[in-house]
């Protein structure tokens, strides 16, 4: 005798209530954990900066954008930040025009990055007057450098140490050698509908 074909209407649909409400918390779950990493790495990002902008388009002179995942008001200048969540063995070079991301059996590549960030920083550079502008092309903790860094990449943990926070004893001076600048910078720019960190383009 088949047990299950004699269960009752009412039996069979708290049986698929509790399976809808076990997916949909699993889900949630997995949103809210992702909505977690999220917020640390942005935190860990902007905590260099004294002010920041986050996915933003900033006007390339002719009629076009760039969309910048960072901007980092710094005690050195601005930061353009190009942010690249990959997991596994990097190998990329100053050179090379693809990059080669290899996680155990799986194995893709995407387009050099630095060309595409001097581009975002000359677009900056166009609007920010005598503040200084420098770019970097930043790599989360789930991604490995074996044959080393190509120029101009940081890993995310050492962003604090190439960029220090500024100095509460500095901030009137940082301010008032680059807020015009900074401000203007702020007012050219619209926000970007491409959220971040965006997956890299896979050959």
């Amino acid at each position: 005798m088949n047990l299950l074909a004699e269960l009752p209407p009412l039996t069979w649909a708290l049986v698929a209530c509790a399976v809808a409400v076990g997916w949909a918390l699993s889900w949630l779950w997995r949103w809210y954990l992702k909505r977690s990493a999220r917020k640390a790495l942005v935190a860990a990002i902007t905590s260099v900066a004294l002010d920041h902008l986050i996915d933003v388009l900033v006007p390339d002179g002719m009629g076009s954008s760039y969309h910048v995942d960072f901007l980092l008001l710094t005690t050195r200048g601005v930061v353009v930040i190009d942010l690249r969540d990959v997991g596994g063995n990097v190998f990329g070079g100053d050179q090379m025009n693809e990059w080669t991301v290899m996680d155990g059996a799986h194995r893709f590549t995407f387009v050099n990055p630095q060309g595409a960030l001097y581009d975002r920083v000359a677009a900056v550079k166009a609007l920010a007057g005598e503040m200084p502008v420098e770019g970097r092309i930043v790599f989360t903790r789930r991604a490995r450098f074996p044959k080393g860094l190509p120029k101009w990449t940081l890993m995310l943990d050492s962003l604090r140490t190439e960029f220090p926070p500024a100095d509460p004893s500095t901030l009137a001076s940082v301010t008032g050698r680059f807020g015009e600048s900074w401000e203007h910078i702020k007012r050219s720019t619209s926000p970007s509908s491409l959220a971040q960190p965006r997956p890299v383009a896979v050959t």
